[in-house]
C-alpha cells in the first residue's frame, strides 16, 4: 500500500459519522517495520493533527488528547505496538481506532485475524500473495484463533478441499502419489509452506511418528493399524513398527473411508495391491488360520487366501460345503468382493455342484419315467442352473488360472457324472415306457397347451398374452418365476410340461397354437390343420382361424412401439403371441454358440422387461410364458465318444439329436419313437433319437449347443402363468424390503470401540426382498465419525437366530461432548435414503490411547 491510498483510506475513516458517544476522531497508526517514518513528516489530511508518538512522550500525548486539544481529529503515528502493560494511552487506544498500513497488517484485518497470530500470517505471507489462494482461503467458514486453525486452512487450499479438513488434506496428498518426489501437493507445500506442519499433523491425527517420513510408508502405517483391528497384534508382530501407538482408531476410519468412497477407492485399491508385496502380507496370511483373517478387509489378498483356500478345500475333497458358503456369504459385505465377484460367483457355484454330488453321492437312480421327470422337475433342473451359473461367472474371468481349474471340477462332476448318469438312465426309462405313447400320466403335454390353459380364458371373453420363448429350457424358466415373484406385485406360478419329440422349434412352437390337427409333411415340415406353421405370418393367420381378433408379433417389434404405439396395435386383440429367441439364435451357431448362458441372462431381462410392458402398457392380466423346447449344452468341447454315426435308413430329415424316418426299426443306441401320440402321423414317422446326449456326426453348425432329442434338458419345458394384480386389489401383498434393526437396548457409548447387534426381520421370501445397508455414526452435524459397516440381509431363514448380525465399529479418536446427541445411521445402498436415525450419548470418560 503506497501513501497516496493510505491518505484516502484515513480520509475515509475520518470522514466516517460520529458514533453515539464520540465527539471526535481519533486513530491509531501503527508502523512497527518503519516503512512509512519519512512520509509522516510531510503528512497532510485535511482537519486532521498528525502526531508521532515515541517511547518517552507518552504521557505528553496523553495530556495533549485529553487536557490541552480534547476536541480536534488526531493521528497517532508511532513504531510501537500499545501493549497494555506502561501505556498511559491504554484506555484511549480502546475506545479509537487502530491502523496498519503494512500487508500483514491489512491481512490480519482483511481475514479478521487477531494481531497476535501475526507472526504465523507473516511465516505464510509467499502463500498469501496469490490472490485466488487467498480468495479460496476466505471461503473457508472456520475461527481462525489459533496457529493451526491458518495452517489447517492453508493446507485445506493447497490442496484444493472443500474444507479444511486433516482426513480430507491426507487423503488428497496420498490419491495424487505415494511417490514424495512426484506429488504435487507435497511440492505445493515445499514452496507456500512448511511441510513439516503437513507433517506435524499426521502425527497428531494418526500417530504416525517414524523419524524418516514418506508417503509410502505412510500409506502403510495407516493400512497396517487398520489391520491391527481385525487382526491381533500377536499374529502381526513383523509389522508392529507400522501400527500407531496412540490415535489407533483414526487410522481405521481414515482407511475404511477411502475405502467406501464412491470413486476414490480405486485408487486405494491400486496402492493396496501395491503395499501389500512390500509387507509380504501374503508370507503373513500364509502362517496364520482362516479364522483369524476371514473378517479382514484391508488388503486384497485376504479374498485371494480364502478363494485358494476353498478352491483347495474343493480339489482336496474336503466337504465342508456350509463353510465354503458362508465364507463367501461373508465376504460379499467386504470391500474386495466386487474386485474378486466373478471368481467368487464361479466359486459358489463349483461348493453347489459339489454339494449336489455330496447329495447323491449313491448316484442318480434308474426309476420309471414319471419318477424320473418329477425327480428332475423338482430337484435335478437345479444342477443346470448351477453349470450355467458357473459359465456367467467363469466367461468374465477366463484367463485366471483358478477359475480355469474350477472349471476343470466343473466338468468332470457334471458332464461326466451328473449328465452322463442322467440321462442313460432317463433313455433306459423311455426305451421301456414311451417309445410307443409319449406321455405321462399327471403332466401335461406340450401339444395341449391352448386346449388346458387358453381355450377356456378366451371362451370367457378374457385377454390373454401369451409368450414364447425359444429354447427357454426349464431351470431358465423357474429362475424367471422366482424374479417375477420377488419384483413384482403379480403372481406367478411354474409348472412343467412334456414338451413333443423331436424337441425343435418347427414343431414345438407349432403345437402351441390352437389347432384340430398337427402334423408333419412328405418334406418334413409341420402342418396345423393343413397350414404351414413355420415363421410369425403363418402363425398369426392360424391364430386369426381360431380366434378373429388375434395377433402374432416378434418381441423386438414390442420394445421398438413406444406406449401410445402399443396400445394402438394390441387395441381390441383377445389373443396375443409374442415369439423371443434370444437363447436360440445364440445357441444355433457355431460363432456364437459359446455366449449361450450369456444369453440365457440376457433373455431373463428382456422377458421381464416385456411382461412390465404388457401389464403397465397394456394393462394385461393373464399373461403364460413357455417355450418350445429346451437344450442340451456343454462347454468342453466333445469327444469322439459322445457322437454316433448315422445309422442306414430312409431319411426324412437328420439333424445333430435327431433323424425323421419312415422306416420303423431298432438301432443300437438310437431310440425310436412312435410320433402317433404327438401328430396325427399320416407320414408314419418315426423320430430316432440318440441315447443320453449323444450327438450324430454331421457337417455344419455347432455341437455343444444342441436340441431336438429326448433327453430331459430338452423336453421338460416350462410354463410360467402370471397374474398381475394392481396396488390395493384383493389378495395383493406389496413388494416390500426387509427392516433391519439394531437390538441392543442401551443408547449410550462408553468405549471407542463397541459391537452392536442388528436383526434381519423377516424371512426374504416372494414378495419380502433382500436389503442392502450401510450403518455408521455421525455427529449432529451430519459428519461421519465412525468407520462403515455393511448389513446384506438376504437371509431365507425361519429362525430369528439365524437372521441376526454383530457388527463392530470404531469412532475417531476427537473429543466427545457427553451433553450433545450422536446417530446411528442406517442407510438403505440401494436408494441412498436412512432408514434409521437412532440417537446415541458418548461418553468416554478420559481420552485414551489404549483401546480395551
Amino acid at each position: 500500500m503506497n501513501i497516496d491510498q493510505i491518505i484516502t483510506t484515513l480520509t475515509n475513516y475520518f470522514n466516517e459519522p460520529l458514533k453515539d458517544g464520540e465527539q471526535r476522531k481519533i486513530i491509531f497508526w501503527i508502523d512497527k517495520d518503519y516503512e512509512f517514518t519519512e512520509e509522516v513528516e510531510q503528512l497532510e489530511i485535511e482537519q486532521v493533527i498528525v502526531h508521532k508518538l515515541t517511547d518517552r512522550n507518552q504521557f505528553h500525548t496523553k495530556y495533549i488528547l485529553e487536557e490541552e486539544n480534547p476536541t480536534s481529529n488526531y493521528l497517532i503515528y508511532s513504531n510501537q505496538e500499545l501493549s497494555t502493560e506502561d501505556n498511559w494511552l491504554v484506555d484511549t487506544v480502546l475506545y479509537s481506532k487502530v491502523f496498519y498500513a503494512d500487508k500483514i497488517s491489512m491481512l490480519l484485518g482483511e481475514l479478521n485475524v487477531e494481531p497476535s497470530l501475526r507472526a504465523t500470517i507473516k511465516k505464510y505471507e509467499k502463500f498469501f500473495n496469490n490472490k485466488d489462494r487467498l480468495k479460496k482461503f476466505k471461503t473457508y467458514d472456520i475461527q481462525l484463533d489459533t496457529v493451526e486453525s491458518i495452517e489447517i486452512s492453508i493446507l485445506g487450499v493447497l490442496c484444493q478441499t472443500k474444507t479444511p479438513d486433516v482426513e480430507a488434506i491426507v487423503r488428497t496428498v496420498l490419491m495424487d502419489s505415494i511417490v514424495d518426489s512426484e506429488n504435487k501437493y507435497i511440492e505445493q507445500m515445499e514452496k507456500f509452506f512448511d511441510v513439516n506442519v503437513f507433517w506435524n499433523f499426521v502425527a497428531n491425527r494418526y500417530g504416525y511418528l517414524r523419524e524418516e517420513k514418506s508417503l509410502k510408508t505412510l500409506f502403510i502405517h495407516l493400512t497396517v493399524t487398520a489391520l491391527s483391528h481385525s487382526i491381533d497384534d500377536q499374529y502381526i508382530s513383523n509389522l508392529q513398527s507400522y501400527i500407531a501407538e496412540r490415535n489407533k482408531s483414526n487410522g481405521l476410519v481414515f482407511i475404511d473411508h477411502w475405502m467406501h468412497h464412491k470413486s476414490d477407492y480405486e485408487i486405494y485399491n491400486e496402492y493396496a495391491e501395491l503395499v501389500e508385496k512390500d509387507i509380504q502380507i501374503s508370507d503373513l496370511v500364509n502362517q496364520i488360520p482362516l479364522e483369524v483373517f476371514k473378517q479382514a478387509d484391508i488388503f486384497p489378498y485376504f479374498d485371494k487366501a480364502i478363494i485358494i483356500y476353498i478352491a483347495n478345500s474343493l480339489s482336496t475333497n474336503l466337504e465342508d460345503y456350509e463353510e465354503y458358503t458362508k465364507l463367501i456369504k461373508l465376504r460379499r459385505a467386504k470391500h474386495f468382493y466386487e474386485t474378486y465377484q466373478p471368481i467368487y460367483e464361479a466359486l459358489f457355484y463349483t461348493v453347489k455342484i459339489h454339494e449336489f454330488y455330496k447329495q447323491h453321492r449313491n448316484g442318480i437312480p434308474q426309476g420309471q419315467v414319471f419318477d424320473m421327470f418329477t425327480s428332475y422337475v423338482n430337484e435335478y433342473y437345479e444342477m443346470d442352473r448351477y453349470y450355467r451359473k458357473f459359465y456367467v461367472a467363469y466367461d468374465q474371468e477366463s484367463n485366471n488360472e483358478l477359475i480355469k481349474k474350477l472349471k476343470t471340477m466343473v466338468e468332470n462332476i457334471y458332464t461326466n457324472w451328473y449328465m452322463a448318469e442322467l440321462n442313460a438312465n432317463w433313455s433306459k426309462a423311455v426305451k421301456t415306457e414311451l417309445k410307443e405313447q409319449w406321455s405321462l400320466p399327471g403332466v401335461n403335454n406340450q401339444q395341449h397347451f391352448y386346449r388346458n390353459n387358453i381355450a377356456s380364458r378366451i371362451n370367457n371373453g378374457e385377454r390373454v398374452f401369451v409368450i414364447i420363448s425359444d429354447a427357454m429350457r426349464y431351470e431358465v424358466g423357474v429362475e424367471l418365476s422366482e424374479r417375477l415373484n420377488s419384483e413384482t406385485l403379480g403372481s406367478c406360478e411354474v409348472q412343467s410340461l412334456l414338451g413333443v419329440v423331436p424337441s425343435v422349434t418347427k414343431l414345438g412352437m407349432a403345437s402351441l397354437l390352437p389347432y384340430k390337427e398337427l402334423d408333419f409333411d412328405e418334406n418334413g415340415r409341420v402342418i396345423v390343420d393343413g397350414k404351414h406353421s413355420s415363421g410369425t405370418e403363418n402363425r398369426q393367420k392360424i391364430l386369426e382361424s381360431k380366434v378373429n381378433d388375434s395377433v402374432a408379433v416378434h418381441f423386438q417389434e414390442v420394445l421398438a412401439m413406444n406406449k401410445s404405439g402399443r396400445r394402438e396395435y394390441f387395441k381390441g386383440k383377445k389373443l396375443i403371441y409374442l415369439y423371443h429367441d434370444t437363447i436360440d439364435a445364440h445357441g444355433d451357431k457355431a460363432s456364437t454358440e459359446v455366449y449361450t448362458f450369456n444369453a440365457v441372462e440376457k433373455a431373463m431381462n428382456e422377458l421381464y422387461d416385456l411382461i412390465k410392458i404388457i401389464r403397465d402398457d397394456l394393462s394385461g392380466t393373464n399373461v403364460y410364458i413357455t417355450a418350445d423346447h429346451g437344450f442340451l449344452y456343454q462347454r468342453d468341447a466333445l469327444e469322439e465318444s459322445d457322437k454316433i454315426n448315422q445309422v442306414a435308413m430312409n431319411k426324412v430329415e437328420v439333424k445333430r439329436r435327431y433323424i425323421l424316418s419312415r422306416d420303423k426299426q431298432e438301432e443300437p443306441g438310437l431310440l425310436d419313437l412312435d410320433l402317433s401320440s404327438i401328430v396325427k402321423n399320416e407320414q408314419q414317422l418315426t423320430a430316432y433319437v440318440p441315447n443320453s446326449t449323444i450327438r450324430f456326426k454331421m457337417q455344419g453348425s455347432g455341437v455343444n449347443f444342441v436340441h431336438g432329442g429326448a433327453s430331459l434338458q430338452e423336453i421338460v419345458v416350462p410354463l410360467l402363468e402370471f397374474k398381475n394384480k394392481r396396488q390395493g386389489q384383493k389378495g395383493t401383498k406389496a413388494i416390500t424390503k426387509v427392516d433391519v434393526k439394531l437390538t441392543n437396548t442401551t443408547r449410550k457409548i462408553t468405549n471407542s470401540i463397541f459391537n452392536l447387534s442388528f436383526f434381519q426381520t423377516e424371512k426374504v421370501a416372494d414378495k419380502t426382498i433382500a436389503r442392502t445397508v450401510l450403518i455408521y455414526m455421525v455427529d449432529e452435524e451430519g459428519a461421519v465419525i465412525s468407520n462403515e459397516e455393511t448389513i446384506i440381509a438376504d437371509r431365507t431363514f425361519d429362525q430369528p437366530e439365524d437372521r441376526t448380525f454383530k457388527l463392530r465399529f470404531v469412532l475417531k479418536s476427537i473429543p466427545y461432548d457427553k451433553s450433545k446427541t450422536y446417530y446411528l445411521i442406517v442407510k438403505d445402498t440401494e436408494t441412498d435414503v436412512a432408514v434409521d436415525k437412532i440417537p446415541f450419548n458418548i461418553n468416554l470418560g478420559i481420552v485414551s490411547d489404549f483401546d480395551f
